[in-house]
């Protein structure tokens, strides 16, 4: 496996669109779960009465054990093609667990937007393609799932299929780059092997798609940038951090410092998927041992550090940000919590400076007095309490945030500029 070169994998789209089992099917397809997991889980399903989501539960089972704490990386699968080996992260679609999505997506390389034959586009379908290409997954890749619930016909496909062009072209995603494949994932249409029920269909099949993406780039060559997404305490061993190397490489012994707290740390150990690494670099899932760092030195949403090139922790901020859902509007003086990174922060909006084409870039009106649904702006910001962000042009990966409010997604933006704290 470790030849391949790794890639994430999240999978985002309108709740009961069929998500899970999606993942759930190619990872029974790809040979990644076993045939008795499935059966056991077939039979669980009947029990239950929810017969048709055995392939669900795969990713539900393991969200139970994440919660109960027994292992570190079970939020995350792998499965391989014939090029890549791919870590799936899972976006639950509920409307509260969008911020989940948005840590998942800003760690994704590639997303596959699933969307049911059924039911067409729907308000999450648009809110998860605006999300993804704000957070900078350049590659989509749409299944459209439950065809065999409108009976594998095409032209139903190629409605649903227009609506989403129309979507992912005016979120700005290039149409002719991405494939929009006919699946039924409960079945196995097209997921890891060519369906019998559509010969209409010619393109590829999910598994091909994924194996067709351009490769990502790992900026293995910046200093080290290590958002933290938990922390666990395990006995025997003390603190375990986790969380994705996004720039960089860590590796054993080597002296980090934790921002924003400036508190300086030896690294003990590092794993894997349970395997023991000497060092790992940017794109890898990684749980460590930190020297010389108590039980409250480290939460989530510190920034770990190379010792020679600290991250900026932000006085104020100016942002780029697109307003996606808000049932008022916004105006200065707005103090919502900001989702950086892995970071959640409550921060003020200072001041907007002036409203924005967002196909364009271009100026519509400055110092506009308020912003709404649909509104893309340049404004200012100040956190309430010390927050790691970068520049987009310095670490794109930290620079991304949503803005989260009443339980919903209300904005998505980029940090453009910042003054750090002195």
């Amino acid at each position: 496996m470790a030849d391949k070169q790794h890639v994430n994998l999240v999978t985002i789209g309108h709740v009961d669109h069929g998500k899970s089992t999606l993942v759930g099917r190619l990872l029974y397809d790809t040979g990644a779960i076993r045939e008795e997991v499935i059966r056991k889980l077939k039979e669980e399903a009947k029990e239950k009465k929810k017969e048709t989501f055995e392939f669900a539960f795969v990713m539900d089972r393991l969200k139970e054990e994440r919660e109960r704490g027994v292992t570190i990386d079970l939020a995350f699968k792998e499965f391989s093609t014939q090029k890549y080996y791919f870590t799936i992260i899972d976006a639950p679609g509920h409307r509260d667990f969008v911020k989940n999505m948005i840590v998942g997506t800003s760690q994704a390389d590639v997303a596959v937007l699933v969307v049911s034959a059924k039911e067409g586009v729907q308000e999450q379908t648009k809110e998860h393609a605006y999300l993804s290409k704000i957070l900078g997954v350049d590659q989509i890749i749409v299944a459209l799932n439950k065809m065999d619930a409108v009976n594998y016909d095409q032209t139903r496909f190629n409605e649903v299929k227009s609506e989403v062009e129309k979507l992912l072209k005016g979120v700005g995603y290039k149409i002719e780059e991405v494939k929009i494949i006919p699946v039924s994932a409960y079945k196995g249409d097209n997921v890891a092997k060519k369906s019998e029920n559509m010969g209409w269909y010619t393109g590829p099949t999910i598994l091909e798609a994924l194996d067709n993406i351009k490769p990502p780039t790992r900026p293995v060559d910046k200093p080290l940038r290590l958002p933290v997404q938990d922390v666990y305490s395990i006995t025997g061993v003390g603190t375990v951090p986790v969380g994705r190397v996004e720039t960089g490489v860590m590796k054993a012994n080597q002296t980090v410092v934790i921002m924003p707290a400036g508190i300086k740390a030896e690294v003990r150990s590092i794993e894997m998927h349970h395997q023991p690494l000497q060092e790992a670099k940017a794109g890898d899932n990684i749980g460590f041992n930190l020297r010389g760092v108590g039980k409250g030195d480290i939460k989530k949403g510190d920034v770990v550090c190379d010792q020679n090139n600290l991250a900026p922790v932000a006085e104020e901020f100016t942002a780029q940000i697109i307003v996606l859902n808000h049932p008022t509007v916004i105006a200065p003086g707005y103090t919502p919590v900001f989702h950086i990174h892995t970071a959640q922060v409550t921060c003020k909006i200072t001041e907007i400076q002036k409203k924005i084409d967002p196909r364009t870039g271009q100026t519509v009106q400055e110092n506009p007095e308020y912003i709404k649904t649909g509104d893309a702006a340049i404004i200012k910001v100040k956190p309430t309490k010390p927050v790691v962000i970068e520049r987009q042009r310095d670490f794109p990966q930290l620079a991304r945030f949503a803005i989260r409010d009443m339980g919903q997604t209300v904005a998505a933006g980029i940090c453009i500029d910042l003054v750090p704290k002195k």
